[in-house]
């Protein structure tokens, strides 16, 4: 039987995960300055993960004398 496609990465984990470990949280409270030293690592508050966007392909501008190929029909 063959392995699927998608459990050959041979990087790993290339996706990015949509939960983050505590340590992870604190680091991007940081970047964002809504950590303060000495606060309890505990009760966190939420923290976005960026998504990437799936890459769409753009329609292309028709011009006004053409006509679809679905008008045609």
């Amino acid at each position: 039987m063959s392995i699927d496609k998608t459990l050959k990465a041979p990087n790993g984990m290339v996706r990015s995960r949509n939960v983050l470990k505590r340590g992870e949280r604190i680091e991007q409270l940081k970047i964002e300055d809504r950590w303060v030293e000495g606060q309890s690592p505990l009760g966190l508050p939420k923290v976005r993960v960026a998504q990437a966007a799936a890459g769409r392909k753009k329609k292309k501008k028709k011009k006004e004398g053409e006509e679809d190929d679905d008008d045609k029909k």
